[in-house]
């Protein structure tokens, strides 16, 4: 019993268990070669043999040595239950389960002397998601007819960019009754109601993020939406800032300000302005955490592009010099206008938090009328790689948040003059046109989505913790790692088709939404058109009670 080391760390103390059936197994390696975190490995176990070698039973015993498949008991090398062994399996000899007697929590910290990180969204699944509560309650009929959804048009636009009031526009009507325009007018791009959300060329794989780019340029020129993606922080490549394909881009830049020199000396050479800028002051899925760019991810190229060593990249939590929500807009709007010449709309990101409004309320005031955009981003928001802590203890849920911002707009009659737009775990049910009309009524101009992106591409993530190793730079699939060999699992135009196809068919059933309650345009802050089977979503969100 001395070689039996009871505290050693075991399989069952581990979140994923391998399943292995040895019968089955014909030892072709497959499963092996395909684990991207070496989590099992070849090993030979000793197996006693029971035979009679005459005609009456005389057993008798011999040893044999048998090649398995084994689980690793390693904290740095254990199963994320990504499942790609039992894909690549010929004989369904090997599969993983989850552990319901896991103590990793405990194991990690204790081994480690830090808390585990990970990537994917929440893993606490413990109330129903409010959006699911809601019901399209509002279908014209008789006094009120509904629409065609097949045959009439719409008008599924939504505004990047500050929008004036009538008796604030800077024009004035000549003696022959023709406008003139006697001052600047805040740049606006009315864009498809859905953005790409932002992830960075670091988080992702170059080639996921070039298959996002490839389906936003064919959704616009050749399917006629005008989608548009963000860069994520971290800059983008100089090649792309010099194309005519940067006008479907929104260039993100967060406290880090990774990527903007490169940005910053490429303005010179830009064909087409960027479609926005959008300035991260927080994030839903880790608020108050700062960005985190694990140095398993930072390649060469991403060491070129952000002018950084090979390193863990971490962005402050907050933007240095920035104290005071005026002090945001004097600094950091005003200077990004006036670097793209007043020209392009500069918009800015927050987590969902009980300070929202407070922000949003300053905003609205703004007396340079350049605040372009009010992104939300709630706690079911994804991200490349966080402490569990963060993902699954702090943030804000968006929905709430969303609501009271709306509300406070309107009783300052101010409505529709910042546009509002929200995200955070909008499309988990894999229905984003279902989440996006939802979020409308409730008063959001617009969505954005990121982690849905990603299931489209492939991600074997979920929020049970199935793999979410986003941050080790293993990802089995390709999508965010930046080893080449990983990154060849990838096919980009699949992703793109995928991607263009989801968007073809979203805009069809968002369509199929707008058309029974008899709108032609987006139902922007209709919440008459929703009811809620919660009493207490009903109550919160005002809006209908139904039983």
């Amino acid at each position: 019993m001395e070689t039996v080391k009871i505290n050693d760390i075991a399989c069952n103390d581990l979140p994923w268990k391998i399943q292995y059936h040895p019968e089955r197994c014909t030892l072709c390696g497959s499963c092996i070669a395909a684990c991207t975190f070496d989590a099992i490995g070849p090993k030979m176990e000793r197996r006693r043999i029971t035979f009679t070698e005459s005609a009456t039973p005389e057993p008798k015993t011999r040893f044999t040595a048998q090649p398995v498949i084994a689980q690793a008991n390693k904290i740095k090398n254990f199963c994320r239950g990504c499942g790609v062994c039992e894909r690549v399996c010929p004989n369904n000899a090997i599969s993983s389960s989850r552990n319901p007697d896991s103590r990793f929590n405990v194991v990690y910290a204790t081994s480690t002397g830090t808390g585990p990180k990970r990537g994917g969204r929440n893993n606490l699944e413990v109330q129903a998601r409010t959006l699911d509560t809601l019901r399209v309650g509002r279908i014209s009929q008789m006094t009120d007819p509904s629409l065609d959804a097949q045959r009439h048009v719409f008008d599924c636009l939504a505004p990047l960019g500050r929008i004036l009031p009538a008796n604030s526009l800077p024009f004035d009507q000549a003696a022959d009754g023709n406008l003139v325009q006697k001052g600047h007018t805040p740049p606006v791009h009315w864009i498809y109601p859905v953005i790409i959300g932002d992830m960075s060329i670091g988080a992702l794989s170059w080639r996921m993020w070039e298959a996002i780019a490839m389906a936003v340029a064919y959704l616009n020129e050749e399917c006629g939406l005008p989608v548009r993606m963000c860069s994520g922080e971290g800059g983008m490549p100089v090649r792309l800032l010099k194309s005519r394909y940067l006008k479907y881009m929104i260039l993100q830049i967060a406290s880090g300000h990774f990527g903007w020199n490169r940005i910053i000396q490429a303005m010179p050479d830009m064909v087409e302005d960027p479609a926005g800028i959008l300035i991260k002051i927080g994030q839903g899925a880790k608020p108050g955490d700062g960005g985190l760019l694990m140095a398993a991810k930072v390649a060469e190229h991403i060491q070129a592009i952000r002018g950084v060593p090979k390193a863990d990249l971490l962005s402050p939590p907050n933007h240095q010099g920035l104290y005071s929500i005026e002090e945001s807009v004097q600094k950091m709007f005003l200077s990004f206008n006036a670097a793209f010449k007043f020209r392009v709309p500069v918009a800015i990101k927050v987590a969902a938090s009980a300070t929202s409004v407070s922000v949003f309320n300053n905003l609205v005031r703004d007396p340079y009328n350049i605040v372009g955009g009010f992104f939300l981003d709630g706690i079911d928001g994804g991200t490349g790689a966080a402490h569990d802590i963060s993902l699954d203890h702090t943030g804000h849920p968006s929905v709430s948040k969303l609501r009271d911002c709306y509300l406070a707009a309107v009783a300052q009659g101010r409505q529709g003059q910042i546009p509002l737009w929200a995200a955070g775990g909008l499309g988990k049910t894999g229905n984003l046109a279902a989440d996006a009309f939802k979020m409308m009524c409730l008063g959001a101009n617009g969505v954005f989505t990121g982690k849905l992106i990603l299931q489209m591409a492939g991600c074997l993530g979920n929020d049970h913790s199935r793999c979410n190793a986003c941050n080790t730079g293993l990802c089995p699939v390709g999508i965010t790692t930046q080893q080449p060999v990983l990154v060849k699992r990838l096919d980009p135009e699949r992703v793109a088709e995928n991607i263009v196809n989801y968007f073809l068919a979203m805009d069809v059933e968002l369509r199929k939404l707008m058309a029974p309650i008899g709108n032609s345009s987006l139902p922007i802050g209709r919440s008459d058109c929703l009811v809620s089977s919660d009493k207490a979503v009903a109550d919160r969100l005002q809006v209908q009670y139904v039983c």
